[in-house]
């Protein structure tokens, strides 16, 4: 029986994402009450007073209220205490990606919530998509036949500001970890060895932190069917996320629609008028709204967690391996990096 009781839910992080979920939240008809806080008291009250939100001063005071459930839009290296601290409370956690800042973070996070039936779910919203649902849907269902290639591709219009870099783990545990992550999730086939390399024809301080702001990667899933990533912090004509599956039988699509920032050059080809989209709080807005809507319903107990830490972890670990065969430069498998 499904339950259509309102909850209460509690927000932590106010930056970009935390807001826009807090008005996300705020328009859920299952949504009773969100209380809000950030290590900036002043922002959370900014976004609580806009919002018609309960404001709380800081995290303890944000745990110590009744909660049903956490939405953790915190730095990075906040989300291993966070999450540990809900599941031990007994609150349901939904924590935007990555679970922790390395392998070892993320692992310890497992190992301390593995016994615990409080669900925690990740947030890569790709699989809330339109689009990447129907993939797979016509990959699982056979109607492509069997897959020869998969082709993905994350391209961002302009680069994050530079003082993000260092510490946004670079680019494939950065971009190329949602890619990882819908080929999983699509296929239903894991990842067993990548390929991957990258350049830096933009701003230094890629350089400067050890990254690259362009990467190409070949995969080979477990049926031995092939996929290549396409990564750049550079792709003027706008914000491009596509994932093109080919199959012996038929193709499947993901993000080709009269936003797409794709420019033919054929002499009867008559471009969109619409534009592209500036970014991914754009282009994924439906999806950002339906993770939050399965959330609830994960607090509710009406659905099982649709993205779990577990999954989290088999993504990083192939971000892991792109970054060892990138630095060594050679071919890497998974099994290299997993622990």
């Amino acid at each position: 029986m499904t339950s259509h009781k309102a909850v209460t839910l509690g927000l932590a992080g106010t930056g970009r994402i935390g807001t826009s979920h807090a008005e996300t939240l705020k328009n859920l008809p299952n949504v009773a009450n969100v209380l809000v806080a950030d290590a900036d008291p002043d922002r959370a009250r900014t976004t609580a007073t806009k919002l018609g939100l309960e404001f709380t001063p800081d995290l303890d005071t944000l745990f110590a209220a009744d909660l049903d459930g956490l939405i953790i839009a915190t730095a990075t290296d906040s989300h291993p205490e966070l999450i540990c601290r809900a599941v031990d409370a007994g609150i349901p956690v939904f924590c935007e990606k990555p679970v922790a800042a390395d392998i070892e973070g993320t692992l310890a996070v497992l190992d301390h919530i593995q016994t615990s039936p409080i669900p925690v779910q990740i947030g890569f919203q790709r699989r809330f998509d339109a689009g990447y649902q129907a993939a797979r849907t016509a990959i699982t269902s056979g109607s492509l036949g069997w897959l020869h290639t998969l082709r993905a591709t994350t391209l961002d219009p302009t680069p994050p500001p530079a003082d993000y870099i260092p510490r946004s783990g670079g680019i494939f545990r950065d971009c190329g970890v949602h890619d990882f992550d819908i080929i999983r999730w699509v296929t239903g086939r894991e990842i067993v060895s990548v390929y991957a390399t990258g350049s830096n024809r933009g701003e230094p301080f890629f350089t400067d932190a050890g990254d690259v702001d362009t990467a190409a990667v070949l995969l080979r899933l477990d049926d031995d069917s092939l996929a290549t990533v396409s990564l750049t912090r550079y792709n003027g004509a706008g914000y491009d996320v596509r994932l093109e599956a080919l199959g012996s039988k038929g193709n499947a699509i993901v993000g080709l629609d009269d936003r797409s920032p794709l420019t033919s050059v054929e002499p009867d080809y008559i471009p969109s008028t619409f534009p592209a989209y500036p970014g991914f709080m754009d282009r994924f807005r439906r999806a950002y709204t339906d993770e939050l809507v399965a959330f609830v319903s994960v607090v509710n107990g009406d659905l099982e967690n649709p993205c779990s830490p577990a999954d989290a972890l088999e993504a990083f670990y192939v971000a892991e391996a792109c970054e060892l065969s990138r630095r060594e430069g050679r071919p890497a498998q998974v099994t290299e990096v997993r622990r």
